[in-house]
Protein backbone atom coordinates (compact mmCIF):
# COMPACT_ATOMS: atom_id res chain seq x y z
CA UNK A 1 0.00 0.00 0.00
CA UNK A 2 1.25 3.53 -1.14
CA UNK A 3 0.97 5.57 2.42
CA UNK A 4 2.01 10.08 2.02
CA UNK A 5 4.19 11.15 5.00
CA UNK A 6 3.72 15.35 5.17
CA UNK A 7 6.58 16.37 6.80
CA UNK A 8 5.79 19.15 9.32
CA UNK A 9 9.36 20.26 8.90
CA UNK A 10 7.41 22.29 5.98
CA UNK A 11 4.84 23.68 8.53
CA UNK A 12 3.46 27.17 9.79
CA UNK A 13 4.49 26.58 13.12
CA UNK A 14 2.36 29.35 14.17
CA UNK A 15 -0.72 27.65 13.00
CA UNK A 16 1.06 23.76 13.02
CA UNK A 17 -2.01 22.21 14.71
CA UNK A 18 -4.40 23.37 12.64
CA UNK A 19 -2.48 22.05 9.47
CA UNK A 20 -1.92 18.81 11.29
CA UNK A 21 -5.61 18.51 11.76
CA UNK A 22 -5.91 18.63 8.26
CA UNK A 23 -3.50 16.62 7.05
CA UNK A 24 -5.24 14.11 9.17
CA UNK A 25 -8.45 15.31 7.63
CA UNK A 26 -7.43 15.16 4.24
CA UNK A 27 -5.89 11.65 4.41
CA UNK A 28 -2.64 11.41 4.74
CA UNK A 29 -1.20 8.42 6.17
CA UNK A 30 1.72 9.23 8.41
CA UNK A 31 3.28 12.61 9.63
CA UNK A 32 6.70 12.80 9.03
CA UNK A 33 8.95 14.32 11.68
CA UNK A 34 12.26 15.32 11.04
CA UNK A 35 14.49 15.74 14.49
CA UNK A 36 17.79 17.41 13.56
CA UNK A 37 20.55 18.04 16.59
CA UNK A 38 22.78 20.82 15.12
CA UNK A 39 25.85 18.49 15.16
CA UNK A 40 24.98 15.24 12.76
CA UNK A 41 23.12 17.83 10.42
CA UNK A 42 24.01 21.19 10.56
CA UNK A 43 20.37 22.52 11.16
CA UNK A 44 18.43 21.97 14.32
CA UNK A 45 14.61 21.27 14.09
CA UNK A 46 12.87 20.21 17.63
CA UNK A 47 12.64 17.43 19.90
CA UNK A 48 11.01 16.10 22.64
CA UNK A 49 8.27 18.91 23.74
CA UNK A 50 6.85 19.42 20.29
CA UNK A 51 6.44 16.03 19.51
CA UNK A 52 4.74 15.40 23.13
CA UNK A 53 2.79 18.92 22.55
CA UNK A 54 1.10 17.56 19.39
CA UNK A 55 0.41 13.95 20.24
CA UNK A 56 -1.91 15.15 22.23
CA UNK A 57 -3.95 16.23 19.54
CA UNK A 58 -3.70 13.81 16.98
CA UNK A 59 -4.01 9.62 16.62
CA UNK A 60 -1.93 9.82 13.14
CA UNK A 61 1.26 8.10 12.84
CA UNK A 62 4.05 9.85 13.89
CA UNK A 63 7.16 8.76 11.89
CA UNK A 64 10.35 10.24 13.39
CA UNK A 65 13.28 10.68 11.27
CA UNK A 66 16.49 11.24 13.82
CA UNK A 67 19.35 12.78 11.88
CA UNK A 68 20.91 12.82 15.45
CA UNK A 69 24.71 11.11 16.45
CA UNK A 70 24.15 8.29 18.87
CA UNK A 71 20.41 7.76 18.73
CA UNK A 72 20.70 5.57 21.19
CA UNK A 73 20.23 7.89 23.80
CA UNK A 74 17.02 9.34 23.72
CA UNK A 75 15.30 5.87 21.88
CA UNK A 76 13.55 5.77 24.93
CA UNK A 77 12.62 9.32 25.21
CA UNK A 78 10.81 9.58 21.33
CA UNK A 79 9.09 6.62 22.75
CA UNK A 80 7.44 8.31 25.25
CA UNK A 81 6.86 11.62 23.59
CA UNK A 82 4.14 9.79 21.35
CA UNK A 83 6.16 8.38 18.26
CA UNK A 84 5.05 5.30 16.20
CA UNK A 85 8.43 5.14 13.98
CA UNK A 86 11.64 5.65 14.65
CA UNK A 87 14.15 5.70 11.63
CA UNK A 88 17.67 6.34 12.00
CA UNK A 89 21.01 6.80 10.24
CA UNK A 90 23.35 4.24 9.04
CA UNK A 91 26.25 6.55 9.52
CA UNK A 92 24.81 7.58 12.98
CA UNK A 93 24.99 4.43 14.89
CA UNK A 94 27.76 2.68 16.96
CA UNK A 95 25.84 -0.32 16.51
CA UNK A 96 23.30 -0.93 14.11
CA UNK A 97 21.75 -4.13 15.10
CA UNK A 98 21.61 -2.99 18.58
CA UNK A 99 20.13 0.81 17.86
CA UNK A 100 17.21 -1.48 15.57
CA UNK A 101 16.73 -3.85 18.72
CA UNK A 102 15.95 -1.40 21.09
CA UNK A 103 13.34 0.66 18.65
CA UNK A 104 11.73 -3.03 18.25
CA UNK A 105 12.33 -3.35 22.54
CA UNK A 106 10.37 -0.65 23.10
CA UNK A 107 7.39 -1.80 20.80
CA UNK A 108 7.50 0.98 18.11
CA UNK A 109 8.18 0.30 14.29
CA UNK A 110 11.78 0.44 12.76
CA UNK A 111 13.12 2.37 9.99
CA UNK A 112 17.41 2.30 8.67
CA UNK A 113 18.10 5.40 6.17
CA UNK A 114 21.29 6.88 5.03
CA UNK A 115 22.79 9.43 3.00
CA UNK A 116 22.91 9.71 -0.49
CA UNK A 117 26.54 9.48 -0.82
CA UNK A 118 26.97 6.46 1.70
CA UNK A 119 26.81 2.70 -0.20
CA UNK A 120 23.53 1.01 -0.09
CA UNK A 121 25.27 -2.20 1.00
CA UNK A 122 26.12 -0.54 4.26
CA UNK A 123 22.60 -1.53 5.67
CA UNK A 124 22.67 -4.85 5.02
CA UNK A 125 23.34 -5.88 8.59
CA UNK A 126 19.89 -4.48 9.42
CA UNK A 127 18.03 -4.77 6.51
CA UNK A 128 16.43 -8.05 7.20
CA UNK A 129 15.10 -6.52 10.68
CA UNK A 130 13.56 -2.84 9.85
CA UNK A 131 10.17 -2.36 8.88
CA UNK A 132 11.15 -0.20 6.05
CA UNK A 133 14.18 2.11 4.29
CA UNK A 134 14.79 5.47 4.07
CA UNK A 135 16.24 6.63 0.72
CA UNK A 136 17.51 10.28 0.87
CA UNK A 137 16.73 11.79 -2.23
CA UNK A 138 18.48 14.96 -1.04
CA UNK A 139 21.31 16.13 1.40
CA UNK A 140 19.75 15.86 5.06
CA UNK A 141 19.23 18.71 7.15
CA UNK A 142 17.66 21.16 5.00
CA UNK A 143 14.09 21.44 3.80
CA UNK A 144 13.10 23.25 -0.22
CA UNK A 145 15.96 21.41 -1.76
CA UNK A 146 15.79 19.53 -5.31
CA UNK A 147 15.30 15.83 -5.85
CA UNK A 148 18.39 14.14 -7.01
CA UNK A 149 17.72 11.93 -9.94
CA UNK A 150 20.78 9.43 -9.03
CA UNK A 151 18.76 8.85 -5.90
CA UNK A 152 16.00 6.71 -8.46
CA UNK A 153 18.71 3.95 -9.36
CA UNK A 154 19.31 3.77 -5.27
CA UNK A 155 15.68 3.07 -5.22
CA UNK A 156 15.33 0.29 -7.77
CA UNK A 157 18.59 -0.96 -6.43
CA UNK A 158 17.09 -1.47 -2.81
CA UNK A 159 13.94 -2.87 -4.21
CA UNK A 160 16.21 -5.82 -5.67
CA UNK A 161 17.54 -6.44 -2.62
CA UNK A 162 14.03 -6.64 -0.87
CA UNK A 163 12.58 -9.01 -2.93
CA UNK A 164 15.59 -10.94 -3.40
CA UNK A 165 15.53 -11.94 0.18
CA UNK A 166 11.82 -11.86 0.32
CA UNK A 167 11.20 -8.89 2.87
CA UNK A 168 8.02 -7.20 2.32
CA UNK A 169 9.97 -4.44 3.97
CA UNK A 170 8.68 -0.36 3.03
CA UNK A 171 10.88 1.58 0.58
CA UNK A 172 10.01 5.71 1.69
CA UNK A 173 11.40 8.30 -0.25
CA UNK A 174 12.19 12.12 1.63
CA UNK A 175 13.90 15.00 -0.52
CA UNK A 176 12.44 17.09 -3.55
CA UNK A 177 8.84 14.87 -4.05
CA UNK A 178 6.80 16.74 -5.87
CA UNK A 179 3.38 15.95 -8.42
CA UNK A 180 5.65 15.78 -11.29
CA UNK A 181 8.38 13.16 -10.38
CA UNK A 182 5.86 11.25 -8.17
CA UNK A 183 5.13 8.96 -10.94
CA UNK A 184 8.85 7.97 -11.48
CA UNK A 185 9.28 7.77 -7.79
CA UNK A 186 6.57 4.95 -6.81
CA UNK A 187 7.27 2.98 -10.77
CA UNK A 188 10.72 2.81 -9.47
CA UNK A 189 9.77 0.64 -6.26
CA UNK A 190 9.09 3.61 -3.18
CA UNK A 191 6.02 3.26 -1.21
CA UNK A 192 6.05 5.71 1.19
CA UNK A 193 6.27 9.41 -0.06
CA UNK A 194 7.55 12.24 2.20
CA UNK A 195 6.85 15.67 1.18
CA UNK A 196 6.87 19.20 2.95
CA UNK A 197 6.97 22.27 0.59
CA UNK A 198 4.93 20.67 -1.70
CA UNK A 199 2.21 20.16 0.63
CA UNK A 200 2.24 22.87 3.27
CA UNK A 201 2.67 25.48 0.18
CA UNK A 202 -0.58 26.19 -0.85
CA UNK A 203 -3.88 24.60 -0.55
CA UNK A 204 -2.87 21.56 1.67
CA UNK A 205 -6.43 19.58 0.86
CA UNK A 206 -6.02 20.51 -3.03
CA UNK A 207 -2.15 19.02 -2.73
CA UNK A 208 -2.68 15.85 -0.72
CA UNK A 209 -5.56 15.10 -2.85
CA UNK A 210 -3.53 15.54 -6.22
CA UNK A 211 -0.92 13.11 -4.45
CA UNK A 212 -3.17 10.74 -3.87
CA UNK A 213 -4.81 10.47 -7.08
CA UNK A 214 -1.40 9.53 -8.13
CA UNK A 215 -0.66 7.69 -5.47
CA UNK A 216 -3.67 5.11 -5.92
Amino acid sequence: MNKLAPSILAADFNILGEQIREVSEAGAHYLHIDVMDGLFVPSISFGFPLIESIRRNTDIFFDCHLMINDPDRYLTQFAKAGADSITVHIEACKDPVATINAIKALGLKTGITLCPETPLDSIDCVLDMVDMVLVMSVHPGFGGQSFMPSSIARIEELKKKIVSRGLKTDIEVDGGITLKNLRLILDSGANVIVSGSSIFNGDITTNIREFKKIMK
